[in-house]
């Protein structure tokens, strides 16, 4: 079995990624911290937590910052807004009802509201100055990456392959488009994104698909990976990560595919590389930053598809997906730690251990510094010395 599929079962056994388990030659080994000499060290303005966190559940429930607040959640239903200036609680919304909420995807912040979504194959709406529960309505399966808004709708991709379009007021459904969803795929689904009318998703049969955001007519599907190989494992070919848009081009990358540049008018592709993925991307809108499925941080020309530099020095660390702080390029990994790169040339240039508990989720830029969610539910606002 090769190294790629290796990691898929080891995710499995970690975090619920994948049905199944490996034998003893299918042990993956985690590389070994690398020694950085920081060059620089945060200040932590302040401190707070959100419950219990997602302990070691698969969780994509990435903190929000609009309206001069600060959105964060935990799996088990607690829901606050905090001060971003001294994390202070500003309201606290506890939005379980006789079952676990299973909270999952999300947080999404719009038209004074915020939507998250559940494992329980549900979406709800609070209102983002009080707290106050709007409405909870059912779909067609989990939700496990956070909505996309746009056109007074609120789109969600569930785990059953169905894009729902509901109405922000009241939660009623508007439309929905479905696809095929294989025997076998990973944990996780793609988050839409929606620009000037249209919604891109990646889907579970490896292909990137768009639509019309006020009919819900479909426009067009490209295929990002093609199922290969003798056994399910080896045909999982789902696009789980978000689309990113630069002007006329949309990209995406697939896990036993490609990562692709896409033309947004006739959905032709511009130029395909072989990466194989299922993190969201980030980009400084000159270069794409991915986290392959061995866990090596690439950048990649956006508009030549050329790979800049390669990071295998984090392989099998169980990433987050990487993000932009201050200028630099951020990851963190399952063991704590936070990792400081170069954008330019791909080399460390800090490091910190944040949390014994590992880190689920991306750091998120608010005005003032950064914000940092543990897999135990800590809080932190920080600064960079």
């Amino acid at each position: 079995m090769n190294k790629l599929l290796k990691k898929v079962l080891l995710s499995a056994s970690v975090l619920g990624l994948l049905g199944g388990c490996a034998g003893e030659e299918d042990t993956v080994v985690m590389a070994p911290l690398p020694k950085v000499e920081s060059e620089f060290s945060p200040n932590t303005v302040w401190s707070s937590s959100i419950g219990d966190g997602v302990g070691s559940y698969f969780s994509k429930l990435t903190p929000a910052y609009a309206y001069d607040q600060l959105f964060v959640a935990s799996r088990d239903g607690l829901v606050r807004a905090l001060d971003p200036e001294n994390g202070s609680v500003l309201w606290e919304s506890d939005v379980k009802e006789s079952q676990p909420a299973r909270l999952s995807g999300g947080i999404v912040a719009a038209y004074q509201k915020l939507f998250i979504g559940t494992e329980n194959g549900t979406v709800i709406a609070l209102d983002a100055k009080t707290g106050e529960l709007l409405w909870r309505v059912p779909v067609n399966g989990e939700v496990l990456a956070r909505a996309a808004v746009d056109a007074n709708l609120v789109m969600v991709h569930t785990s059953q392959g169905v894009l729902t379009a509901l109405d922000q007021r009241d939660g009623s459904e508007r439309w929905a488009i479905s696809s095929d969803v294989p025997n076998l795929t990973l944990r996780g689904d793609s988050a839409p994104t929606a620009v000037s009318g249209g919604v891109f998703w990646g889907t579970a049969n490896g292909r990137l698909s768009a639509a019309i955001v006020e009919r819900g007519q479909l426009i067009w599907q490209q295929p990002i990976g093609t199922p290969k190989g003798a056994t399910e494992i080896d045909r999982l070919v789902d696009v789980d990560a978000s689309p990113i848009i630069l002007g006329g081009n949309l990209f995406t990358v697939g896990f036993n595919g490609q990562l692709v540049s896409i033309d947004l008018r006739s959905g032709k592709p511009v130029w395909k590389r072989n990466y194989s993925s299922s993190q969201d991307m980030t980009t400084d809108n000159r270069s794409l930053f991915l986290i392959t499925d061995q866990d090596h941080l690439v950048a990649v020309d956006a508009r030549s598809g050329t790979k800049l530099w390669e990071n295998v020095q984090l392989e099998n660390r169980l990433l987050t997906p990487p993000a932009i702080i201050d200028g630099y390029l951020v990851v963190g990994d399952s063991l704590g730690y936070l990792h400081w790169i170069d954008r330019t040339t791909g080399n460390f240039v800090a490091q910190q251990n944040i949390s014994e508990s590992g880190l689920a989720v991306n750091p998120i830029s608010i005005p003032g510094g950064y914000i940092l969610v543990s897999r135990d539910g800590e809080i932190k606002k920080l600064t960079l010395n």
